[in-house]
């Protein structure tokens, strides 16, 4: 098997389970779940006016899609104060807020085993377009009640400025 590139000493993938995720410059306590970073690009066919036989293809608009952050019930108030500004009947007397209000930049930071930052990306104009709280309530007493926000984003990237550290 080849090392990888950056950490010559490195034979297997970092494990998913140590990550944090920052907005408003403060770490969410709590979130234990954070679904995939993935962008789709359309595919524009076309072909020459005189050429019936072969299309061409090219890159259309990219979609970005929502991420969904979970963590169990806290009493930390970031899921639900950021879910409501974007729309809190009564607070404004159109009913809607500015985008200015509830759109952030996040940013999420994926750890290795040792706790060293190895990777973290930034998610540009997230703002909340789903929240759930107090899921069905049922008698299975290993069920946990948790929190999802889904973040509709307008792009991500990673920050190459962080550089895996060397493995010992």
């Amino acid at each position: 098997m080849a090392p990888f590139p950056a950490n010559q000493m490195r034979f297997d993938p970092h494990k998913n389970f140590k990550f944090r995720v920052k907005w408003d410059g403060q770490y969410v306590a709590g979130i234990s779940k954070v679904t995939a970073l993935s962008r789709t690009t359309e595919v524009v066919e076309h072909r020459a006016g005189g050429d019936p036989s072969t299309s061409h293809k090219s890159p259309g608009r990219t979609k970005y899609d929502a991420i969904t952050l979970e963590r169990g019930l806290t009493e930390d108030p970031a899921f639900e104060n950021w879910a409501h500004s974007v729309w809190d009947l009564g607070a404004i007397p159109e009913g809607e807020a500015p985008p200015k209000d509830f759109r952030k930049d996040i940013i999420i930071e994926v750890y290795g085993e040792d706790d060293h930052l190895v990777r973290a990306y930034k998610v540009y104009r997230c703002w909340p377009s789903f929240y759930q709280v107090l899921p069905v309530f049922d008698t299975d007493a290993s069920a946990v009640t948790v929190e999802k926000l889904e973040l509709a984003n307008e792009g991500w990237e990673r920050d190459s400025s962080i550089i895996e550290p060397k493995q010992l």
